[in-house]
């Protein structure tokens, strides 16, 4: 085994995804923003994400892996650099539809429902 080999990151295979898993590692606000950043579809540096949420480096490493491990994100090494891409084909090959409206509700302001009032017997709709 080389080197390289050696130091690869893990990457689920699609059929090895979880809804469970990518779910929960989409569930924490700042993997959220960093799967939004990733939405613009070209590869990064992971040093352009330094800073997202206002998080340590130490933090972002964990949260990066919390990504790749779910399989929401595919790292590439090359030499000391590290590369980030969202694995969005694939996600939507494996759950259609699922990671568009993830990143669509995650866009905007967070909406909150109104509470239900329950009406009194005999009222009339509004």
């Amino acid at each position: 085994m080389t080197a390289t080999a050696a130091r690869a990151p893990y990457h689920p295979d699609l059929a090895d995804l979880e809804l469970v898993t990518v779910l929960h590692a989409l569930g924490d606000p700042v993997r959220l923003e960093i799967i939004q950043a990733l939405a613009g579809g070209a590869e990064r540096p992971c040093s352009d994400l330094h800073g997202v949420g206002g998080i340590t480096v130490a933090t972002l490493s964990h949260h990066l892996r919390v990504l790749r491990e779910a399989g929401l994100t595919r790292t590439r090494v090359s030499g000391k650099h590290r590369f980030l891409s969202l694995r969005l084909a694939e996600l939507e090959q494996r759950f259609p539809g699922m990671i568009t409206s993830v990143l669509r509700a995650g866009a905007g302001p967070a909406v909150q429902a109104e509470p239900m009032v329950q009406a009194e017997p005999g009222a009339q709709p509004r």
